[in-house]
Parts: C-alpha cells; structure tokens; sequence
C-alpha cells in the first residue's frame, strides 16, 4: 500500500476528483489504481478559497509497480504503515481469579473488552449504573435539581465521555495505531464510519448510549461479566501483592471480598473517594496540574462566520471549532477547553451541594450556540494547605494540615464547587455572567441575544469570587486577546457559566513504565484519565488498550511488556 498526504482539493470537488489527484500525484493513470481509501480528511481554511486535504492509502492493480512508485522519492508520498491490531496474547481457558476492571469508563471498556478478546473473560465493577437508567438520573438533576451521587455525568456506564461532545482525536503519540483499534470498536458498535477518516472526528451522546450497550454486549458474550452499582471500597494487599477487594453492592447494601490477583483501576477523574482509599493503601500518589475556569456560550453562528469565511454553513463543515490560547501578563496560561459546536452546557457535578460545568453535544451539532471552557492553568503550588474536605480517616487529615498533600487539588476543586452552588442560589442553578460585565468588574442583571443552556438554569451575578484572583485577573485579559483572533468572542452578551473544575484529574497514580504496575502493589494496574494517563475519549481508550496487554502478558506469560508508549 502507498500513503499519499497533503492532496488538495476544491471544497466542492467532483467525485472523481479524488481518483484523479491520486493518480496525478503518483504520476500514474487511474486504471493503474485497483482501489484508494480516505485515511484522513481535513478543511484548510487559511485563504478566501477553503479547500479539502486528504490523506490516501492506494493500493495498484499491479503490486509489483509499488517499489517503482515509491522510489521516485516524491514529496508526500510514502508507504502506508501497517495499523493492523494484533493480540499480545490469547488464554486457553477461564483464569482464576479473573482479571477484575473497576471502571467501565472508555479506559475500563477497552479494558474489559480486550481482555475478553484475548480470553481472559474479565469481571467489571462499575460503581454507577447502566447506561440508560443512569441517563435518565442525570435527567433528573437537569429537570428537576435531584442529584443520584453514584449516577450522574461522571459516574456510570461509558463514563463521563457519554455526556460530552463524544470527540474522537487526541495529540498523543500513538506509533502502535492503538487509536485506530478505538476508532474501528466504535464503528463495529455503532459509530458513523467517518470517524475512521476525518480529521475532527466525534459522536455525540445519543449515539454513545446505544455503542456503550453493543460494546457491553460483545464483553458478555466473550464470557466477561459486568456488575453495576458495585464500588469497590478498599483493597486488599499481601506481601506487596493485590489479593482482593472489598466490594459494596450499592443495591443490595451487601459487601463482598472478591479475590483478585490482577485489577485494572480505570476511575474516572472524579472518583475522588477512591483516590483517598488507595492513597491510605499506600498506592503512590502525586499531585498534578489542571486547570479551571468558567464555560463560555457564543451563538454557533458567530463561530462558523470566523472560522469559515463566506462558505459558513456548506453541508461538508458542519458546525465549526476553534481552539484559543493566550499567555497572560501575570504569568498565567488561558485557553478552550472541550469546545462544543452547536451543543449545551451541562450540570456536572458529583456531590451534592455541590456545581460544575461541562459541555455537551448531539451528533447533528445543531443546536444553537457554541460552547468552550475557557480555562486558567494551575499546578500544585496553587493548592491549599489546609483541609476539611478530603476523604481521610481523621488522624490522617490532622497530620496532612499545613502540609503539601496529594490530594490538595481535590480540596481546591471542592471549595470551589461548594462555593458555586451558593453563588448559584444553593439550588444546583449555575452563577452566570456576561462577559462585557466580566470582564468590566461589574454584577449583570439580565440576559442578552445568548441565551444560557444550563440546566437547571443560571443565576446572573458577578462571577470575580467563584475563582481565585489570579485566574480572574487572566481570564479578563485573554477575552480582548480571543476577541482579536475571533471577532465577536468577547461581545458583551456572551454568557459565561461557572464553574469548570474537572478539566482532568488532579492527582496521578504512579505505574511502572515497563509493567503498568502500581509501584509496591503488584497486580494493580493505574489506567485512564483518573489514574492521570489520559484526557479525552480517544487517548482512555487506548490507555485501556495497554493495560490490557499488560495484564496479559503477566498472566499468561507472554514475555516482558514493551514501554509504554
């Protein structure tokens, strides 16, 4: 196969067009080509004519021709590389005990779901509920302010990316093509085909429901089991060796000691108990950046008109992205976070009395406004040093004051959203202002042309105490910056809901980099975006992935693991 990239083509170019390019580029004849697939389409949109990018693998009517074609050492021109997935390993037999996933998040479903390709028949602890049922909780807290603390946006069946945007890229590096595994499971379950092929690529929550279910149904069908409403609660280790965990069926009220040898950990970001019960079990675990901030609504057409020129609304864009970054005068980094085309923002919490946002997207994107977290960068020098709010034993929490612990981002993160909630009326309601007010220093009082798709509604006030200083302070400065690079962005009807803390998880949980292993307790495998090796659907799925070999290969004795990649 031959790989050609940077093929460029008119927005509305004919069918036919593609063909030709290729063969234009390889400086062959259309008859010359047996078949071409589109690896990779993006929209260039830097001059008045917006133009499509491909990239293309060709396969000749002639392979022997291949060798010729690529020795003309042509600009993008290259052998396509081999992504096909291959299996470390694969068991004889049901192991005992099984592996044990707890999480069934994107990073605990590729978990689960290679470990029951290669056999290994895996047991998931999920401490929310099915997909549906728990879809209909988070319902509830948006309709009618009633919070379910173990069924919500974070917690349940497809994890927190079932209530997003249901993007599909990532930045990281991926040599393996562990990511195009993720994207083909997804189309197997149900996903559009394009997102094998587009640059951007995304789902949206309604179709995630169904795929999260067909993925699930694949688990149980290759013998793994799936056990919702069970939270594991503690954990048991002998000899610097897992040995089982304690097990709370969140149903029944009932507790079990389940025997496990080998448990891939892949909580979320906001299983924030968890992380206090490892860390008293002595898993080693640091503090790590994030970042927080406000989410910021503009209407959806404002975005097409910057991004797209005079071709806004064409049927190929669809509904357009931006990212953002600006460096502040005082040191402070601020950019878009999760942007959200045509989508909503949402009620995100967790705890009760407690407000965070998100942003959320259907497939079609058409809803009216765009929006983004527009976020401050922090690291663990910004945490507190005193703490009321951590889930430790109370001798742990007196020896952890005035000193730098851990845990610290969670106590920020909880101060902040308690603090929201009572900005926001004490009702779960979101505190809202508009960005011209925002950015002025001045309380807002009503609503321009954006209306606010926060659910169960936003509270107009002033937005200056739900951050600290120095994020405030940024924030008003990067809007006149983003305001420059997209015309409009800081109109003063803008709508900025508060607030956005759980960017990415703020603590990390040590692994060896050659086993996946949790120094000092073999058999526990820290994966996904909670254990702080991932963010975003895309790169938990292929975090999964590893673990899952990892885990195989310690079971089943094939060989020494690779580097993590």
């Amino acid at each position: 196969m031959i790989r050609v990239s940077e093929l460029k083509l008119a927005l509305d170019h004919a069918p036919e067009a593609l063909l030709q390019g290729v063969a234009g580029v390889l400086g062959l004849t259309p008859s010359d080509i047996a078949a071409h697939t589109v690896h990779k389409r993006s929209f260039d949109a830097r001059k008045a004519e917006l133009i499509q990018v491909y990239i293309v693998d060709v396969q000749l009517a002639d392979p022997s021709r291949e060798a010729a074609v690529l020795a003309r050492n042509k600009p993008h021109v290259q052998a396509a590389p081999d992504m096909a997935y291959r299996f470390v390993a694969q068991a004889g037999g049901t192991p005992e005990p099984r592996p044990v996933v707890v999480g069934f998040g994107p990073c605990g479903i590729f978990a689960a779901l290679l470990l029951a390709q290669m056999g290994l028949k895996p047991i998931v602890l999920e401490r929310g509920k099915a997909v549906r049922e728990r879809t209909k909780d988070t319902w509830g807290l948006w309709r009618r302010k009633e919070l379910q603390p173990e069924s919500n946006v974070q917690f349940g069946e497809g994890g927190a990316g079932t209530f997003s945007d249901g993007k599909l890229y990532s930045q990281i590096k991926d040599p393996r093509h562990l990511g195009r595994k993720v994207l083909q499971e997804f189309v197997k379950a149900g996903a559009p085909e394009e997102i094998l092929w587009e640059a951007h690529p995304h789902i949206g929550t309604f179709r995630l429901v169904k795929m999260v279910e067909n993925m699930r149904a694949e688990i149980e069908s290759l013998g793994g089991e799936i056990r919702f409403s069970h939270k594991v609660t503690d954990i048991r280790v002998e000899g610097g060796h897992l040995r089982g965990l304690t097990v709370l069926d969140q149903a029944t009220g009932r507790t079990e000691e389940l025997r496990a040898d080998h448990a891939v950990i892949a909580l979320g970001h906001s299983a924030r108990d968890s992380f206090a019960m490892l860390h008293t079990r002595g898993a080693p675990i640091e503090a790590k950046p994030f970042s927080i901030g406000f989410r910021a609504e503009h209407p959806q057409g404002l975005i097409d008109r910057a991004r797209w020129g005079r071709h806004a609304g064409h049927p190929a864009l669809g509904a357009a992205e931006y990212r953002l970054v600006h460096h502040a005068g005082n040191g402070r980094s601020v950019y878009s976070f999760c942007m959200c085309p045509g989508g909503t923002v949402v009620a995100a919490t967790s705890e009760p009395n407690r407000v965070v946002t998100n942003g959320m997207s259907q497939y079609s994107r058409n809803e009216r406004n765009a929006n983004a977290g527009i976020v401050v960068g922090i690291d663990p020098s910004d945490f507190p040093t005193d703490y009321q709010n951590l889930d430790l034993p109370p001798e742990l929490l007196e020896q952890a004051q005035g000193k730098p612990h851990p845990l610290a981002g969670i106590e920020l993160q909880r101060r902040l959203e308690s603090n929201a909630f009572v900005l926001g009326g004490s009702d779960y309601c979101a505190p809202g202002q508009l960005v011209g007010d925002f950015v002025a220093g001045r309380p807002s009082k009503e609503f321009g042309e954006v209306q606010p798709s926060y659910k169960p509604g936003v509270l107009l006030g002033d937005l200056h105490g739900a951050l600290p200083g120095y994020a405030i302070e940024a924030m008003r400065e990067a809007f006149a910056a983003f305001g420059r690079k997209i015309p409009g962005f800081d109109r003063h009807d803008a709508v900025l809901t508060g607030v956005e803390t759980r960017t990415s998880s703020p603590i990390r949980i040590e692994r060896d980099g050659q086993t996946l292993q949790c120094p000092g307790i073999a058999g526990l495998y820290p994966a996904g975006e909670g254990a702080g090796y991932a963010g975003g659907i895309l790169s938990a799925g292929v975090d999964g992935i590893k673990v899952a070999e990892a885990v195989a290969r310690q079971m089943l004795g094939a060989g020494k693991a690779e580097a993590a990649a």
